[in-house]
């Protein structure tokens, strides 16, 4: 259940959203995406052009916490379906599918099934998937959550490369302080629920977000400061719903 929410999310901003479990990331992410109704209130998007969006645009890409590959397609498939859906023609929909591979580093693998991935591969397919429309907006709900620590650095890793690339306005929900401050650009807190906003934090980190940034003393810093904000809130049920870190 969500609260009082006031959040405003700027085009091509990286926006990491965390709270504590049933706090309502998810439930305000299916909002975004237009999966669930709201009872009160109001959600607005207000579109601009992208120079040099192609016509394969489709404006908004959900990214899952399992990757929901059909096993029965190749990965090149699963990966053209979007476009298939929206009735793209073969040639296209195969041009675009391996673009969208190549930029997730697994071209290689066009013609494994599913069930030859690893949990990792899976859920780049699935980022791949979610890419190939070329978005505008794409929601994404813990989507690394369940894999080894090294394939998730790995991961945030190339989602930001790909990020900086197309600067796609994002909206990523974790509950990893890390995760967040390494992949975004502001992070917002949420308390239990009713949630509201707890903190929503400008995350003072370089825009260029490599390797070594993770043993910079300010990257620790970052974490800390996000993760003393969750633990507070999952202590008060009546946080700052307008607090905000400067």
């Amino acid at each position: 259940m969500l609260g009082g929410l006031d959040l405003d999310v700027s085009p091509g901003e990286f926006l990491a959203l965390l709270g504590p479990s049933g706090s309502g990331k998810t439930t305000l992410l299916r909002c975004l995406a237009g999966i669930e109704g709201i009872d009160a209130g109001s959600l607005e998007r207000l579109d601009e052009e992208v120079p040099g969006a192609s016509g394969l645009h489709r404006d908004m890409a959900f990214v899952f916490q399992s990757p929901h590959l059909m096993p029965w397609r190749s990965v090149l498939r699963n990966v053209e379906l979007p476009l298939e859906l929206a009735g793209f023609d073969r040639n296209t929909r195969r041009a675009a599918a391996e673009e969208a591979l190549e930029q997730v580093q697994l071209a290689d693998a066009a013609l494994r099934y599913p069930a030859q991935l690893s949990g990792g591969m899976a859920m780049r397919v699935s980022l791949a998937r979610a890419l190939v429309t070329k978005p505008r907006l794409l929601l994404m709900d813990e989507p690394f959550g369940a894999l080894d620590e090294l394939t998730r650095m790995t991961l945030d890793e190339r989602l930001h490369e790909l990020w900086a690339e197309r600067r796609p306005t994002v909206v990523f929900v974790t509950h990893s302080c890390a995760e967040a401050a390494f992949l975004s650009q502001r992070a917002v807190v949420l308390s239990p629920r009713p949630a509201r906003i707890a903190l929503d934090h400008r995350v003072a980190l370089p825009d260029e977000r490599t390797p070594p940034l993770r043993s910079d003393p300010a990257f620790y810093e970052q974490t800390d400061h996000l993760f003393r904000a969750l633990a507070t809130g999952m202590r008060s049920t009546s946080p700052n719903p307008r607090g905000r870190a400067r």
